[in-house]
């Protein structure tokens, strides 16, 4: 099984996690592997809009999560068994297969009962004495499973209890044992018997079948029509035929009408309840329709996934695509501190104190001596650009340097003036849509020992918009706080001209007294020179909150 491999940043991604993941993709690709695609777990922020659009470079793949769905484990093209079909052709499809338990389906595929090998054993092994004699079936199966032909009538796929009674002695004794009952609930089978058969036509029975292939007495064939007897004729000898009859009965009447099921769509934690809570062996897996698409059973949950994941721009699970943890993590670049849990296996993991994550992704494509197009070079340059600020955030390295000029070269752009271009197009926040927006675009979530907050960030040029929306943006920060449990949440508000941040938190109280930054309003700081939120911002919390 060839795998799916999705390049994915983390939730809310940024420009530099949507440029990565492409780019890192388009790496892939050309090397030969067709089964990575670029993949984003949220929208482009109105920055990232600008970039792919200006590039013409098609949205990543969206993913709202990738936790293990029961279509992700499932065989399709099950082995299923006609309504209308016989136990006998049941047992046929037990025979070869190797299942034991058969979907029982009607004309549009969609299952009508589940079959058991177990329940269509304990039927014809352990009857119970009542219905010893007793055959359910109809006349279409009947022929069928007899390898019969009618010469009065024909058949059909109405079912009909028949008692059968086997014409093997005198006629005295077979009319005798045949006293009492309705002769339209009568199955007669006989040889080349001429007074049985005469005696079954003349009683008006439901079927007369013959067997050993041989034909009906002269005469009687007009009677049995005027009679209105069913006559089928069979190569069959009468045991086989006494045996096969009683196979004849449609699965409709044994299958077991009441069966668990669930949607392709649905997880496999979902699928493990029913499996084991209900103790059933298999679950019917069904397409949205309700038609048919596999059987799922304890197997399913074992089976391996046709898709695994490779991490851009952050390495916890905390800020990776939901269901991330439930799936193999084949490789992770990122250029955050380690937050990672334990992987099953050796992975490539590359990591490096840089400015952006596209900075590693283009080391990347020289290392393996492989040149970017202009498109992917100038997304992987945006990405570059967007994280250092147009390289100017304490975060950035001679590395994000000597890789933003190679990209320079392969894009035929100039880093000031697309960065420039970037930021001016982005950097109102009505470009946002709405508050929520503004604070939810580039949110991320920290932990220390048993505190956990949460930041946003946005770039703009100049504070006067931000100010006429502070009260809202407070509004909001304040229900994702609530929301998320969180110690605080806050909003960095940074103006890329002046190079200062306004920090907008909504938290404990005793924060003002250790911010160590001037506090302009309540909920409200000013931080010169801060523009990196995971180099400046994040560090001076978590130690701030160790004094709270």
């Amino acid at each position: 099984m060839i795998k799916t491999t999705y390049v994915i940043g983390h939730r809310n991604p940024d420009t530099d996690s949507i440029a990565s993941a492409i780019g890192y993709a388009a790496l892939k690709q050309r090397q030969g592997d067709s089964s990575v695609i670029a993949a984003m777990t949220g929208a482009p922020n109105p920055q990232t809009r600008y970039i792919l659009d200006r590039l013409e470079i098609p949205d990543p793949l969206f993913l709202a999560d990738v936790h293990p769905k029961v279509r992700d484990t499932l065989k399709r093209q099950p082995v299923t068994v006609d309504r209308r079909a016989s136990a006998y052709e049941a047992l046929e499809l037990f025979n070869k297969s190797g299942v034991r338990v058969l979907p029982v389906v009607d004309d549009e595929y969609r299952p009508c009962g589940i079959l058991s090998l177990l329940r269509l054993s304990e039927s014809y092994l352990l009857p119970s004495q009542d219905k010893l004699r007793q055959v359910t079936t109809t006349l279409s199966n009947l022929a069928r499973t007899l390898a019969a032909h009618f010469v009065t009538t024909h058949g059909d796929d109405t079912p009909v209890t028949l008692n059968l009674f086997i014409g093997a002695m005198l006629e005295e004794s077979f009319s005798s044992s045949i006293d009492g009952y309705n002769p339209r609930e009568l199955l007669i089978m006989t040889g080349n018997r001429r007074t049985i058969q005469l005696a079954a036509i003349e009683r008006g029975v439901r079927v007369l079948v013959v067997t050993g292939g041989h034909q009906l007495e002269g005469g009687l064939l007009e009677l049995a029509q005027k009679q209105d007897v069913t006559v089928l004729l069979t190569p069959n000898d009468t045991a086989t035929a006494a045996w096969l009859a009683r196979l004849s009965t449609p699965v409709s009447c044994l299958a077991e009408e009441e069966f668990a099921a669930i949607g392709v769509d649905k997880s496999l934690v979902v699928l493990r309840q029913k499996l084991l809570a209900a103790n059933v062996s298999a679950v019917l897996a069904l397409e949205g329709d309700d038609t048919l698409a596999g059987v799922a059973t304890k197997s399913s949950l074992l089976a391996p996934l046709p898709y695994n994941l490779i991490l851009v721009d952050h390495n916890e699970l905390g800020q990776a695509v939901p269901g991330a943890e439930l799936v193999e993590i084949a490789e992770v670049i990122d250029h955050h501190k380690l937050g990672n849990n334990h992987s099953n296996s050796p992975i490539s993991f590359v990591t490096s104190p840089v400015g952006s994550t596209c900075t590693l992704v283009a080391r990347r494509y020289r290392e393996c001596g492989i040149e970017p197009d202009r498109q992917i070079a100038a997304l992987l340059l945006s990405g570059i650009l967007s994280d250092t600020v147009i390289l100017k955030s304490p975060t950035t390295t001679d590395t994000d340097h000597q890789m933003a000029v190679w990209l320079e070269v392969c894009s035929g752009l100039v880093s000031a003036d697309f960065g420039r271009d970037i930021f001016a197009a982005s950097s109102s926040l009505k470009n946002y849509g709405s508050v929520a927006r503004v604070v939810a675009a580039d949110f991320k979530l920290f932990t220390h020992e048993k505190y956990s907050i949460g930041l946003g960030q946005v770039e703009v040029m100049g504070f006067e918009e931000f100010y006429g929306m502070k009260e809202e943006l407070l509004s909001v920060l304040a229900e994702v706080k609530r929301r998320d449990n969180l110690f605080i949440a806050g909003l960095m508000v940074t103006d890329i001209t002046t190079e200062t941040t306004l920090f907008l938190v909504e938290g404990h109280t005793r924060i003002a007294h250790v911010m160590e930054y001037p506090q302009l309003e309540p909920h409200l700081y000013e931080l010169k020179n801060v523009m990196s939120r995971k180099k400046q911002m994040v560090p001076h919390l978590l130690k701030i909150l160790s004094k709270v």
